[in-house]
């Protein structure tokens, strides 16, 4: 655990040397600005409305931000021979793909908390009322760019980055069209098809009064085995990488 944690927190490190912290800082001083700009917004502009753009917008900067820091996480740090020092000091190779991605995910929390204070602490202000539910909200969309740093780290175990953006793409379309594809759940094939729906609650969250406590486990549940199955892969594949 020494080494996982030693090797997260050079992850970490190396995001914060990369500006990639300074880059979601910028984004949210953007959200910040843009959000009052939205039409109507000075008006009064239903809560509900805010809340579902807000999140909308942190869903799509916490993916940009989970795959500019995993789709090339692996391949630079081979590339600059950096993996190698750390292999050689008697780090398993599954122990380096579990705390890159740990180290990723540490930094997405870090990201996912400064996004939800700048819609959380906005919405307030502006309806005099703390919408805690926003919270459910950024807890999945952090659960779900997790997830797609995991994918991400699989396949950058075996590939190069450009492999690894347009796969990500990939997924996250794939994985967001069951109920396009099958219909529903009638559809014998709904349970067995792989999807990220259920981490989709911006509906819930922004027009209703977010999700209950058992659905937050079935979450829960769904994160850690999704990530179970892409970090065994990706550890898989990096072990019969030739390094």
């Amino acid at each position: 655990m020494g080494r996982i944690a030693a090797i997260a927190r050079a992850v970490v490190t190396d995001a914060i040397r990369r500006r990639i912290m300074w880059v979601v800082a910028l984004f949210a001083l953007v959200l910040a600005a843009a959000i009052p700009m939205l039409p109507s917004y000075g008006q009064g502009i239903e809560g509900a409305v805010y809340r579902e753009i807000a999140l909308a917008l942190v869903y799509v900067a916490m993916i940009v931000v989970a795959l500019a820091l995993a789709a090339n996480r692996i391949p630079s740090e081979i590339e600059r021979r950096t993996a190698y020092i750390v292999l050689v000091r008697q780090v398993r190779r599954w122990e380096y793909v579990v705390a890159s991605w740990l180290g990723i995910v540490a930094t997405l929390a870090a990201a996912a908390i400064i996004f939800g204070l700048i819609v959380f602490v906005t919405g307030w202000l502006v309806y005099a009322e703390p919408m805690w539910f926003l919270w459910q909200g950024v807890l999945a969309i952090w659960m779900e760019a997790a997830i797609v740093a995991a994918f991400c780290v699989a396949v950058s175990a075996v590939s190069t980055p450009v492999i690894v953006a347009v796969s990500a793409l990939a997924f996250l379309f794939v994985t967001h069209v069951r109920t396009g594809l099958l219909g529903g759940p009638a559809n014998p094939l709904w349970n067995f098809y792989p999807s990220l729906d259920t981490f989709n609650i911006i509906a819930p969250v922004a027009h209703g009064s977010g999700v209950s406590a058992a659905y937050l486990g079935a979450m829960a549940f769904t994160f850690a085995a999704w990530v179970a199955v892409l970090l065994v892969a990706g550890c898989v594949g990096f072990s019969r990488r030739d390094v």
